[in-house]
């Protein structure tokens, strides 16, 4: 299998994950600052070679119609200039109510807001790449 990467595409951050060797299992691993497109490319790819990443997975946020909204448009957009730019696959995956879901489990867990803070956007990645993880691990074939 291959190790992958998970974006989760904000404003002001990119919350990133990174699954084990085997490409079964994700776990949080940062949220990089967004800076400006040059810098923000250099670090990601900085991560894809420090952890020997083989693929990439962006959550593409779907509306709950199934529709592609600006957000949508825009995460496509980073998507097709990341590909220009590295030799790896880089993949979307739907990635409705992630961030929902990560805001759920990190209140359960009792976290602080502002902790929670710190944290969603590497937790939502991780969601979004445990998602891809497991579809495709299941038999699936991802698109």
């Amino acid at each position: 299998m291959e190790r992958c990467l998970g974006l989760d595409l904000g404003e002001k951050r990119i919350g990133v994950s990174l699954s084990d060797a085997l490409g079964w299992t994700a776990g949080p691993l940062a949220a990089v600052r967004r800076v400006g497109w040059k810098k923000d490319l250099a670090s990601l790819r900085s991560l894809i070679l420090e952890h020997q990443v083989q693929r990439v997975v962006v959550g593409l946020p779907i509306k709950m119609d199934g529709t592609a909204g600006e957000m949508a448009r825009r995460t496509q957009e980073f998507v097709e200039r990341f590909r220009l730019t590295v030799s790896i696959p880089v993949e979307t995956w739907d990635e409705r109510l992630t961030t929902v879901q990560a805001e759920r489990i990190l209140v359960e867990a009792d976290m602080r807001r502002d902790k929670r803070r710190q944290v969603i956007d590497s937790m939502a990645a991780c969601l979004i790449l445990q998602g891809y993880l497991d579809y495709r691990n299941s038999g699936g074939t991802p698109r």
